[in-house]
């Protein structure tokens, strides 16, 4: 008797999860847009503007900031030049550009980095 209600059960709940439509999983991670910043972020929290001359024109493409951030998904190996004389965690007190100022083109030749960083936070010797 007892195999006999087990059986049952099984087949009530074979039944029932047969008839039940599919359902679709989906699982969704957004961090968000990049934030507006004319030469782009520190590559660490709290991500403030970085003044221009912190990095190197491999960040940039056609004059447009591409890494440094959460957002950055360059190339596997990438590496830029970053000059951490303006980092203000390493002492820089001057100017910061603010949100949506624009960036003024003081070319690439003038650009003297002292450090590579891979927008991940992670620093390498040069």
């Amino acid at each position: 008797m007892r195999i006999t209600k087990i059986g049952l059960l099984s087949l009530g709940a074979g039944l029932l999860l047969a008839t039940a439509s599919p359902s679709k999983a989906q699982v969704s991670v957004s961090i968000g847009a990049a934030p507006v910043c004319p030469y782009g972020y520190y590559d660490y929290a709290p991500y403030s503007c970085a003044p221009y001359g912190y990095y190197g024109p491999e960040w940039f493409s056609g004059g447009v900031f591409v890494g440094a951030g959460p957002w950055f998904h360059g190339p596997e190996n990438f590496r830029g030049h970053v000059d951490n004389h303006y980092d203000v965690q390493k002492g820089y007190k001057g100017p910061v550009p603010e949100r949506g100022e624009k960036a003024v083109d003081h070319g690439k030749n003038e650009f003297h980095g002292n450090e590579m960083r891979d927008g991940h936070g992670h620093s390498y010797e040069k």
